[in-house]
């Protein structure tokens, strides 16, 4: 019976897929020295949706070594973003890169040293991603889960080779609201049958957001923490506010004036990275990264990368890094495009502590977009006994960070704190994240003869 299915759906896949293994980049001298393969998969009704994706092999072991699905945050962000700026093989050479003369060098600290990683540009109308419709042009926080599945079952049987290999959920910043959904949704979809059965084991998660109250108003508390705003200034705001910082009540004078004197103390941080300083992209430094932010568009854009990557030609107008009408704000209310539609990932998380689910929640201590206060704050709220208690974790002698794990019933939350780290946590830290990542990988090796 099993079989019968999984033939249904092999005939479901239709030829509009298209995968190619790319052997150089503009920008980058020779050969690439390991495995990229881009391509479309089609989704949805007739196909209408195309999502694009890059796959980097594991330079380590291809046929061993886990599988990861990384979804970018935003929600609307392209996942070259990812690939070039965090946790891909290549990176910008920042000294070198001039104008339209944008250069590549090899990323010593890649994902892809230790797992098999598949950047995506989901949902759709981001990257070189594209719907052929209207209706396939709309998508939401739950519709995203569902569509990521949907990619996943398909991509495996486009790409056989990784069936069983450990599979991982994992993503960045807005996407703590969908990666334990996607997970979720891909543990129900094994227990109905669906076909292919997915291999997944857990999910792998940077400064999430999870909470849509819990995260933005943890950013109140880390700002006394790290003594942005003083004593008097927290104990008036936490008194006249109630606890409630970001959706506060409008008549509520008291609490507004104490809010300014925090804004006033906080609006020239650089949240990403509290440590940080303010940079124009102007002034064209190497150590800006708001200037060094626009060198993918500018890469992305030109017509020779776009044909080396396999894009499609004329389906792009325009290369942007994120979809301005998909992406999350506080307070913003749905588009026309995407509907922020789940509040809170809590209880998906709740949900998975029953499927011998492990998760790494890793978060940066100098983000102030996501504080890690917030992130202990939900973890919390599950009442998980301890498995390991707070203790330091290190990179070569040096204390990297601290970590706690909580296990219950086979599954598992491990929460690791990155010292000095910020939002984009591999971009500021990218030997810790990839230490920390390849580590808790490694204990749950056995997990894969499971």
């Amino acid at each position: 019976m099993m079989i019968f299915l999984f033939i249904i759906f092999l005939q479901f896949i239709t030829s509009s897929h298209s995968k190619a293994i790319i052997k150089n980049l503009p920008g980058f001298d020779g050969d690439l020295p390991f495995t990229l393969q881009t391509g479309y998969i089609g989704m949805g009704e007739d196909d209408s949706m195309q999502v694009f994706y890059y796959l980097v092999e594991s330079q380590r072991s291809p046929s061993d070594d886990p599988l990861l699905l990384y979804l970018t945050g935003g929600p609307g962000s392209s996942g070259l973003y990812p690939f070039l700026y965090q946790i891909g093989p290549l990176s910008f050479n920042y000294e070198s890169s001039k104008g339209n003369n944008i250069t590549l060098e090899l990323n010593p600290y890649s994902w892809s040293k230790a797992t098999n990683v598949i950047f995506v540009d989901l949902p759709v109308g981001v990257g070189f991603s594209y719907a052929k419709t209207w209706e396939a042009s709309r998508s939401g926080d739950s519709i995203l889960a569902l569509q990521s599945y949907e990619f996943l079952r398909k991509w495996l049987v486009e790409n056989p080779r990784f069936m069983n290999n450990p599979l991982y959920i994992s993503g960045i910043s807005y996407m703590g609201i969908v990666v334990p959904n996607v997970a979720l949704e891909i543990y129900n979809g094994n227990e109905r049958g669906n076909q292919p059965q997915l291999n997944i084991k857990g999910c792998l998660i940077v400064n999430p957001l999870t909470d849509k109250y819990v995260n933005f108003n943890a950013r109140f508390e880390f700002a006394h923490r790290l003594a942005l705003i003083s004593d008097d200034i927290y104990e008036s705001t936490k008194a006249t506010c109630g606890g409630n910082y970001v959706y506060n009540d409008p008549g509520n004078m008291l609490c507004a004036d104490n809010l300014k004197r925090v804004d006033e103390c906080t609006s020239k941080i650089t949240y990403g990275n509290i440590l940080e300083p303010g940079c124009d992209a102007r002034d064209m430094e190497p150590t800006c990264k708001t200037y060094t932010d626009t060198f993918i568009e500018t890469w992305a854009n030109n017509k020779d990368v776009q044909k080396a990557l396999n894009v499609r030609e004329g389906i792009i107008e325009k290369w942007e890094t994120t979809n301005k009408s998909i992406s999350y704000d506080l307070k913003k209310n749905d588009t026309i495009y995407y509907s922020y539609d789940v509040w809170s990932s809590i209880p998906s998380h709740k949900q998975l502590l029953s499927k011998k689910c492990q998760v790494l929640i890793i978060c940066g201590d100098h983000d102030m977009v996501f504080p890690y206060v917030g992130t202990i704050k939900w973890i919390r709220t599950l009442n998980l006994p301890i498995e390991s208690p707070w203790e330091p974790w290190f990179v070569r002698s040096q204390v990297a960070g601290y970590q706690v794990t909580y296990a219950q019933s086979g599954s598992s939350i491990k929460f690791a704190t990155v010292k000095g780290g910020g939002h984009p946590l591999a971009a500021y830290n990218p030997e810790e994240a990839l230490v920390m990542m390849d580590g808790w990988l490694a204990s749950h090796a056995y997990l894969s003869d499971s």
